[in-house]
């Protein structure tokens, strides 16, 4: 260890809202409670200012290109910011920067990081070399058993190089014992939905593979016809599949049942105006932090059985797996949990806040310090 406090400099595209963006930001406010000194490095976006609120320096830097042509300047970029800033080991989120990044501490001679967020998919030719950076740090961070499982024979890692450490949410954030019922209550106002209409709420980024159109596709399956959905994510797309959606619902008869509010800044308070979470994602996700949340927030949760859903969710106790991309199967699963007696949603509730506490802020910070101290 340095006899100064360290210095880690954490790199990824950008700072928009993401699992991956609040994981950055978590451990840079850990960093800096625990006297160390955290650097981020990105393109930025709308979590800078929380990124500098918790204690940490952010440089703007383009990071977020895919460009292979653009790597060896952005690894002259790093280098030159790991040389004026002493830092002391750098720790890679994402792909593109990632290939900047390990240049940059092979020049440097400095430890480098890994986190796997995501089983990434290899579509095209090149696609798993492009991928294999985030499995070549001296350490690699998986967030889930799913996905140290994956790289490791996808990518031949050395196991010994691998340590899980699950993302985790805030327990005094998400506690439904804490959180004022008004805030709750003016989201459903806002989402304009009927006084004792439940609302399945689905919490993603408006894309293809989170569900959303497989969830429009249950709705009219569901016995409690005036169940509302709300799809709660931006549109990246700028507009067009937030549009999509808006008109398949149309299609269906349902444009009365369905909401697309764009992000939810209160996410502990959108959940606590849910009656049921769903991650109905067509493709495997590498960890799921909302599944986490809801389950902290006392809210049932329906996922899909694949990826990391299989660890967080227990099944018939905290929540329900369904096959992928099968309207029919989820609409079952949500009139199972509107159908819940008092009692029941009470035990579920607690059985859910009691799996949630395994992942928190506290122990993903902890289990990652500790990496760093043992590569420093």
């Amino acid at each position: 260890m340095p006899s100064r406090p360290p210095t880690v400099l954490q790199v990824l595209p950008a700072l928009d809202s993401g699992g991956v963006e609040q994981v950055v930001a978590d451990l840079a406010a850990g960093l800096a409670q625990a006297g160390w000194r955290p650097l981020v490095a990105s393109a930025g976006g709308a979590m800078v200012a929380a990124i500098e609120a918790a204690g940490a320096r952010h440089v703007t830097m383009p990071l977020a290109t895919r460009n292979p042509l653009a790597f060896p300047a952005n690894a002259a970029r790093l280098a030159a910011l790991i040389e004026a800033e002493g830092v002391d080991l750098i720790h890679a989120h994402s792909r593109a920067p990632a290939w900047a990044a390990r240049a940059a501490a092979r020049r440097a001679g400095r430890p480098f990081v890994t986190t796997y967020h995501s089983p990434y998919g290899e579509g095209f030719p090149g696609k798993r070399r492009y991928n294999s950076v985030l499995a070549a740090g001296d350490r690699v961070i998986a967030v889930s058993r799913f996905l140290a499982d994956h790289l490791i024979a996808r990518h031949a890692t050395d196991p010994a190089r691998v340590r899980i450490i699950p993302n985790g949410v805030d327990p005094a954030r998400f506690d439904p014992a804490a959180l004022d019922p008004a805030r709750a209550r003016a989201l459903r106002a806002a989402w304009d939905i009927p006084p004792g209409a439940p609302v399945i709420l689905l919490p993603a980024r408006l894309t293809g593979w989170k569900g959303q159109r497989v969830l429009i596709e249950a709705l009219p399956r569901l016995a409690r016809a005036e169940a509302v959905a709300v799809l709660a994510g931006a549109d990246r797309g700028r507009g067009a599949f937030a549009a999509d959606l808006r008109a398949q619902a149309a299609r269906l008869g349902l444009a009365a049942r369905v909401r697309l509010p764009g992000p939810v800044a209160d996410m502990a308070a959108a959940l606590a105006a849910a009656a049921v979470v769903v991650n109905a994602s067509t493709a495997p996700e590498g960890f799921g932090l909302v599944l986490i949340e809801a389950q902290a927030m006392g809210r049932p949760v329906i996922a899909t059985r694949h990826g990391a859903a299989r660890e967080l969710i227990l099944e018939g106790e905290t929540g329900f797996l369904v096959p992928p991309a099968d309207p029919a199967a989820l609409a079952a699963a949500l009139d199972r949990v509107l159908a819940l007696a008092p009692a029941q949603a009470r035990t579920l509730a607690e059985a859910a806040r009691t799996q949630a506490a395994r992942y928190t802020v506290a122990a993903m910070r902890a289990a990652t310090l500790a990496l760093y101290r043992e590569l420093l």
